[in-house]
């Protein structure tokens, strides 16, 4: 296991004013699963090729174990990486695969075969080793991709949206089969996704891009509940989080905090809501509408509730609705967080 950190890492393609990625500054904690997460553009690919070796910077540094490797290439910083398309050769068997990484670095045969059993048996592949990447699901070739990884015992693992090319049930299996195997080998990774959900299920922090910024680093519950800017609260969460505007004043609040007034302790900020679209998904209903009357009168906004809860809420009614004043988060006009103003709701 090694600790990553990057200094004043900056990327700028071409004449560009802007940098793909822009002077960034993180330390990753030894062992753990940190999720670089933002849209398409947002930097992410760039800052995790370039501590792989496979981008060069136009400044700052990147440190593995404490030791500067900007310069080096990857096969010097300890790394392995999994891409998106998994690059399995398909002429090889898997065993082969597996344990090409070894025979390019000289590794005996029979020490070889030995640390590709060894990876095969820990991701559940083991009676796969004769087959060819054709006559393997799209599942069974990330963990293939995997094991070939991890035969080379890194000190960093470095993942670039391995699930993407797989259907939603097999990445909801895949997501957990991530992170069990993660507990297991305990080395520190760095994983790369646009997906809120794989970010939030799997790492231990998120570090959340935007065009080349870092916007906030944090647990999945402190950027969820406490996010840092207007861009990481619209950002994470579907619906995203409601942002209310008016004299310079944004106020915000997670749909699932926005409810018929009854159900909110006090003290609470009361909206009077008017329903205009009811989506029914199963367990849940997602309220769009609009608030009547008080400082927010005529802004848009929605509201997540429990099925067993919605019971009179039908399109074209109007309800006392109500928002946890411990909910509530206020920005200022350029988008950053603010002090409290509970005061100002009204």
């Amino acid at each position: 296991m090694a600790v990553v950190e990057t200094r004043k890492l900056t990327k700028v393609f071409g004449k560009a004013e802007a940098g793909a990625v822009n002077a960034v500054d993180l330390v990753t904690r030894d062992g753990e699963f940190l999720v670089f997460l933002g849209p398409s553009g947002s930097g992410k690919s760039t800052l995790l090729r370039m501590i792989a070796g496979l981008e060069e910077p136009t400044a700052g540094d990147v440190l593995i174990g404490g030791k500067v490797v900007t310069r080096l290439p990857p096969r010097a910083r300890g790394i392995a990486m999994v891409f998106q398309s998994y690059a399995l050769y398909p002429h090889l068997s898997v065993q082969r695969n597996i344990g090409f990484p070894l025979k390019a670095h000289g590794v005996p045969k029979e020490k070889r075969l030995e640390r590709v059993r060894w990876a095969a048996d820990l991701l559940g592949i083991g009676h796969l080793l004769e087959r060819r990447p054709r006559e393997l699901s799209g599942g069974e070739r990330q963990r293939v991709a995997l094991a070939r990884a991890l035969v080379r015992e890194p000190t960093v693992f470095l993942l670039d949206e391995p699930l993407s090319n797989l259907d939603a049930k097999l990445r909801a299996s895949a997501r957990e089969e991530l992170t069990q195997f993660h507990k297991r080998v305990g080395t520190t990774t760095i994983y790369v996704t646009h997906d809120q959900v794989e970010a939030m299920a799997m790492g231990n922090r998120i570090v959340v891009l935007d065009k080349g910024i870092v916007r906030q680093i944090g647990t999945p519950r402190e950027v969820y509940d406490e996010p840092a800017d207007t861009f990481v609260a619209t950002f994470l969460g579907s619906p995203p989080m409601n942002l209310l505007e008016d004299g310079g004043l944004v106020a915000g609040f997670r749909p699932e905090s926005l409810l018929p007034a009854a159900m909110v302790p006090a003290p609470a900020a009361p909206v009077r809501f008017r329903v205009t679209l009811l989506e029914y998904l199963g367990s849940e209903r997602i309220l769009h509408g609009v608030i009547e009357g008080g400082r927010f009168a005529g802004r848009k906004a929605v509201s997540r509730i429990a099925a067993a809860s919605s019971g009179a809420l039908a399109e074209g009614t109007v309800h006392d609705f109500a928002v946890p004043e411990r909910e509530l988060k206020f920005f200022d006009e350029a988008g950053k967080r603010t002090a409290a103003r509970v005061l100002e709701w009204r």
